[in-house]
Protein backbone atom coordinates (compact mmCIF):
# COMPACT_ATOMS: atom_id res chain seq x y z
CA UNK A 1 0.00 0.00 0.00
CA UNK A 2 0.82 3.45 -0.54
CA UNK A 3 0.62 6.10 1.64
CA UNK A 4 0.03 9.89 0.87
CA UNK A 5 0.17 12.75 3.18
CA UNK A 6 0.23 16.75 2.39
CA UNK A 7 1.45 19.34 4.80
CA UNK A 8 1.98 23.20 4.89
CA UNK A 9 -1.56 24.78 4.42
CA UNK A 10 -2.80 27.30 6.24
CA UNK A 11 -4.07 30.83 6.51
CA UNK A 12 -2.76 33.90 5.05
CA UNK A 13 -3.88 37.07 3.53
CA UNK A 14 -3.74 38.18 -0.15
CA UNK A 15 -0.31 38.39 -1.41
CA UNK A 16 1.24 35.91 0.75
CA UNK A 17 3.43 32.65 -0.24
CA UNK A 18 2.36 29.18 0.93
CA UNK A 19 4.15 26.05 0.33
CA UNK A 20 3.17 22.63 0.26
CA UNK A 21 4.62 19.34 0.41
CA UNK A 22 3.89 15.81 -0.32
CA UNK A 23 5.28 13.22 0.45
CA UNK A 24 4.44 9.24 -0.73
CA UNK A 25 5.28 6.07 1.64
CA UNK A 26 4.93 2.60 1.38
CA UNK A 27 5.24 -0.36 -1.05
CA UNK A 28 6.24 1.79 -3.73
CA UNK A 29 8.42 0.45 -6.92
CA UNK A 30 8.56 4.00 -9.38
CA UNK A 31 6.23 6.46 -9.24
CA UNK A 32 5.14 8.23 -12.73
CA UNK A 33 2.81 11.76 -11.88
CA UNK A 34 2.45 13.64 -8.87
CA UNK A 35 0.60 16.45 -9.17
CA UNK A 36 -1.73 18.85 -7.06
CA UNK A 37 -5.92 19.41 -7.43
CA UNK A 38 -8.28 21.39 -4.85
CA UNK A 39 -11.87 21.57 -4.47
CA UNK A 40 -13.61 24.56 -3.14
CA UNK A 41 -17.06 24.96 -1.39
CA UNK A 42 -19.39 24.16 -3.41
CA UNK A 43 -17.32 23.52 -6.47
CA UNK A 44 -15.57 19.93 -8.24
CA UNK A 45 -12.24 19.21 -7.80
CA UNK A 46 -9.59 20.60 -10.48
CA UNK A 47 -6.41 20.21 -11.40
CA UNK A 48 -3.77 22.55 -10.25
CA UNK A 49 -0.30 21.53 -11.71
CA UNK A 50 1.43 17.97 -12.09
CA UNK A 51 4.89 16.83 -12.80
CA UNK A 52 5.81 13.72 -14.62
CA UNK A 53 8.76 11.79 -13.51
CA UNK A 54 11.21 13.49 -15.90
CA UNK A 55 10.27 17.01 -15.12
CA UNK A 56 7.66 17.98 -17.42
CA UNK A 57 5.30 20.06 -16.00
CA UNK A 58 0.93 21.28 -16.36
CA UNK A 59 -0.58 23.73 -14.42
CA UNK A 60 -4.29 25.23 -14.66
CA UNK A 61 -4.65 28.63 -16.45
CA UNK A 62 -5.53 30.35 -13.25
CA UNK A 63 -2.07 29.71 -11.26
CA UNK A 64 -0.14 29.89 -14.07
CA UNK A 65 3.03 32.32 -13.38
CA UNK A 66 2.05 32.01 -9.59
CA UNK A 67 2.34 28.25 -8.70
CA UNK A 68 5.55 26.17 -9.52
CA UNK A 69 5.39 22.43 -8.68
CA UNK A 70 8.29 20.42 -8.30
CA UNK A 71 9.44 17.30 -6.90
CA UNK A 72 12.02 15.18 -5.43
CA UNK A 73 12.29 11.73 -6.92
CA UNK A 74 14.71 10.45 -4.05
CA UNK A 75 12.65 11.41 -1.24
CA UNK A 76 9.08 10.29 -3.12
CA UNK A 77 8.35 14.43 -2.32
CA UNK A 78 6.25 16.42 -4.57
CA UNK A 79 6.44 20.69 -3.55
CA UNK A 80 3.37 23.42 -4.46
CA UNK A 81 5.22 26.88 -4.11
CA UNK A 82 2.31 29.42 -4.29
CA UNK A 83 3.29 33.20 -4.10
CA UNK A 84 0.50 36.13 -4.81
CA UNK A 85 -2.21 34.22 -3.72
CA UNK A 86 -5.43 34.84 -3.80
CA UNK A 87 -8.62 34.84 -2.08
CA UNK A 88 -10.52 32.65 -5.06
CA UNK A 89 -7.47 30.20 -4.14
CA UNK A 90 -8.99 29.23 -1.19
CA UNK A 91 -9.70 25.67 -1.01
CA UNK A 92 -8.55 21.97 0.18
CA UNK A 93 -5.62 21.05 -1.78
CA UNK A 94 -4.99 17.48 -2.32
CA UNK A 95 -2.01 15.62 -3.70
CA UNK A 96 -1.90 12.46 -6.06
CA UNK A 97 0.36 10.49 -6.66
CA UNK A 98 0.62 7.65 -9.60
CA UNK A 99 2.86 4.64 -8.31
CA UNK A 100 3.11 1.10 -9.01
CA UNK A 101 4.60 -1.42 -6.34
CA UNK A 102 5.55 -3.76 -8.97
CA UNK A 103 7.37 -3.34 -12.17
CA UNK A 104 4.77 -6.32 -13.47
CA UNK A 105 1.33 -4.29 -12.08
CA UNK A 106 0.09 -0.73 -13.81
CA UNK A 107 0.23 2.49 -11.85
CA UNK A 108 -2.51 3.17 -9.67
CA UNK A 109 -3.10 6.66 -8.08
CA UNK A 110 -3.25 7.80 -4.31
CA UNK A 111 -4.71 10.46 -2.67
CA UNK A 112 -3.26 12.68 0.43
CA UNK A 113 -6.36 13.99 2.96
CA UNK A 114 -6.00 17.05 1.87
CA UNK A 115 -4.92 20.33 3.49
CA UNK A 116 -6.58 23.66 3.93
CA UNK A 117 -5.41 26.56 2.13
CA UNK A 118 -7.36 29.37 3.20
CA UNK A 119 -6.26 33.40 1.59
CA UNK A 120 -8.58 36.31 3.64
CA UNK A 121 -8.69 39.82 1.51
Amino acid sequence: QVQVVESGGGLVQAGESLRLSCAASGSIFSINAMGWYRQAPGKQRELVAAITGDGSTNYAASVKGRFTISRDNAKNTVYLQMNSLKPEDTAIYYCATDATNSPFRRAARYWGQGTQVTVSS
